[in-house]
């Protein structure tokens, strides 16, 4: 029987008592780019964090490819929030691409050259060959991104998570981002992305999940992202639009 690369179920997480998810069941089919959107404070980079188990579980389940993360480690990529990350630390982009390759090498044994070819060759794919010296402090906010993805193409994951990986970044890197995410997804990989800009989820997705505290809804872009789900997930916070008589392009007022 074929595995599914992501099973969560029943997954419920709180901080200091007060749940930020609740019951959070859902399974993510292989190869497909899925959008995972909702307000401020709906629990979206909490239900990557306790995927992953970054953060605890009051309850649930979650099995990477049937098997729980802790086996499964290498098959998985991790694109943190660029602002959780500390920039200051002295490394290069290199040697933060090839950290990519540790769950393959094993924390003892040292990268060699064939580490770090790949690693250019992954910093290549994102534009950022001439870079490779540079200490990550010296980067700009989208070079930083694009570095954090070269790190997680070097790793050769089957399922990557993403966490608001176009926050902060110029449209060129946001081109650079959406062509790599496509690659990967041609590529039969699995890719989960938390998104902040509702006008690009039609154009950048293939499945979409809809959250606030619990899931709102799940599916296909074209079925689950309508203005009444919309509205339900984002309540008084959101205005809808009407234009050409579609029933809503969407501006999230926050």
């Amino acid at each position: 029987m074929h595995t599914l690369p992501l099973t969560i179920q029943n997954m419920t997480v709180a901080y200091q008592k007060k749940p930020v998810l609740r019951s959070i069941s859902f399974e993510v089919s292989e190869g497909g780019l899925v959008g995972i959107v909702g307000p401020n404070g709906a629990g979206k980079s909490t239900l990557i964090k306790a995927a992953l188990g970054l953060i605890p579980r009051l309850s649930g389940d979650v099995a990477i490819y049937g098997k729980p993360y802790s086996q499964q480690r290498r098959l998985v990529g991790y694109v943190p929030q660029r602002g959780s990350v500390d920039w200051d630390f002295p490394t290069n982009a290199l040697d933060v691409v090839m950290m990519g390759r540790y769950g393959h090498l094993g924390w003892f044994k040292r990268p060699g050259r064939a580490e770090k070819q790949l690693a250019m060759e992954c910093l290549a794919k994102v534009d950022m060959t001439d870079f490779a010296g540079r200490q990550i402090s010296q980067l700009s906010g989208g070079q930083q991104q694009r570095v954090f993805l070269a790190r997680a193409l070097a790793q050769d994951a089957s399922l990557y998570f993403m966490d608001e990986p176009f926050v902060g970044v110029d449209a060129a890197t946001e081109q650079a981002i959406i062509t790599l995410l496509n690659e990967l997804k041609n590529q039969g990989k699995t890719v989960l992305v938390v998104h902040h800009d509702l006008a690009t989820v039609k154009e950048y997705f293939d499945s979409v999940m809809l959250l606030n505290e619990q899931i709102i809804a799940y599916g296909p872009v074209e079925e689950t992202f309508t203005a009444d789900m919309l509205q339900k997930t984002y309540g008084g916070r959101l205005t809808m639009l009407k234009q050409d008589d579609e029933p809503a392009l969407m501006l999230n007022l926050r």
